[in-house]
């Protein structure tokens, strides 16, 4: 695409800066001159890293209710008016197999490039500029850039902001979406790492690292029932990085080792028909070895039959409501996403146009809007993006 001259700059209709899933996608429903530019080196490393790969590009069953935000109801008019269906028919239409796994996890079947590719399929009429580092925005969108060693201003009618929050800073993710939108006068919505292990006090669960159950992981009143896994540092797995989307400094988790079960009842039942069996060996029929070794060596040594009922149900309100208060997270370098952002109320929920500087747009990650673990942010970036490019085709 060539973009005109004027007054020293290039001119296009939009420029988007972000070449990642909301980037990309929203230049490939935009028609015109369009410029996309990031400093990585290739265009959607996000997305070719998730997913073990094979890219968790969606979830079909994708409501606003699976997302955090300061205000649930934003969410809600770009969700529905580009659901997962519909990007499930842009896979379908490049032809690149896929699979559902659990909880309606949709995966490619091949490797997590071939959505990059179709993106870059998509938006094939834009230039993408990358190694391009945004230097200064200045009022009428005149933007410069510095690329390939030496400074270029571009100036557009409309600016897409699609750079991404603070998560996985080792592939440069930054704050740059932030500091922009404030010099716009948005206000920030206090940014912090999600989907995140916890940790725990140095140690605390070393003998455990590597052992993984069924569980329930709560904050509050917000539960959910997926694998938990124990690490050197603390907790992991997908129950817990759910959770820690939830989770404040100096809260508590609420762990049910095991959901969906009656344990007094089990328990009180093992020592009528297991009377002569050691604690361990019993836990050990519905927990890891492992575990069972730990919680057992917690009580003195004793067959079930010499164990008071009482003993036994306090050990099994243990088992469904083990209440621990974590030290922290692991912070930005492994977190997958970012809780908060640009502050929704300073944008149109149908179009993601700034209501302090019309022509401004900010659209996936940077915006207070954060999905659950399992295709829900990818889909927050395509259904944001289309939103953006539906509002700026309107104002042309």
């Amino acid at each position: 695409m060539l973009a005109s001259r004027q007054s020293g700059s290039m001119i296009y209709d939009t420029i988007i800066l972000g070449a990642g899933a909301a980037g990309m996608m929203c230049a490939g429903r935009l028609r015109g001159r369009v410029l996309v530019a990031d400093h990585a080196q290739a265009p959607g490393e996000k997305i070719r890293i998730s997913g073990g790969g094979r890219c968790n590009f969606t979830n079909l069953g994708t409501t606003p209710a699976q997302f955090l935000s300061e205000n649930r109801h934003f969410a809600k008019s770009a969700l529905a008016r580009y659901t997962a269906r519909d990007f499930l028919a842009l896979v379908e239409r490049h032809r690149i197999a896929w699979h559902e796994k659990t909880l309606g996890q949709l995966f490619c079947d091949g490797k997590a490039t071939q959505i990059v590719a179709m993106l870059r399929a998509e938006m094939a009429g834009a230039d993408l500029w990358l190694n391009t580092r945004v230097v200064s925005v200045a009022p009428g969108f005149r933007v410069e850039l510095e690329r390939e060693g030496r400074r270029v201003t571009v100036q557009a009618r409309h600016l897409v902001v699609a750079t991404g929050g603070l998560s996985i800073p080792k592939m440069g993710a930054t704050g740059f979406a932030y500091d922009l939108a404030r010099q716009f006068g948005h206000r920030i919505v206090a940014a912090r790492p999600g989907l995140v292990p916890l940790t725990f006090p140095e140690g605390r669960f070393a003998d455990l690292a590597g052992v993984a159950l069924p569980s329930r992981v709560s904050v509050g009143k917000t539960g959910f029932d997926e694998a938990l896994l124990f690490t050197h540092r603390g907790l992991s797995g997908p129950a817990v990085l759910q959770a820690s989307s939830y989770w404040a400094e100096g809260a508590e988790i609420a762990v049910n080792l095991l959901p969906g079960q009656d344990a007094a009842a089990w328990l009180l039942a093992e020592k009528r028909g297991s009377a002569r069996k050691q604690l361990a060996t019993v836990l050990a029929q519905r927990l890891p070895a492992r575990l069972a070794e730990r919680l057992a060596a917690d009580l003195p040594p004793a067959p079930m039959a010499d164990r008071s009922d009482a003993v036994l149900r306090d050990l099994a309100r243990g088992l469904s409501d083990w209440r621990l208060k974590p030290a922290g997270t692991e912070g930005w370098r492994t977190a997958e996403v970012t809780c908060g952002g640009v502050d929704t109320r300073g944008l149109d929920s149908r179009t993601m146009m700034s209501a302090h500087q019309p022509g401004l747009y900010f659209i996936g990650e940077c915006v207070d809007v954060t999905g659950w673990l399992g295709g829900y942010n990818f889909q927050w970036a395509w259904a944001s993006a289309v939103a953006a490019a539906e509002g700026i085709a309107a104002r042309v």
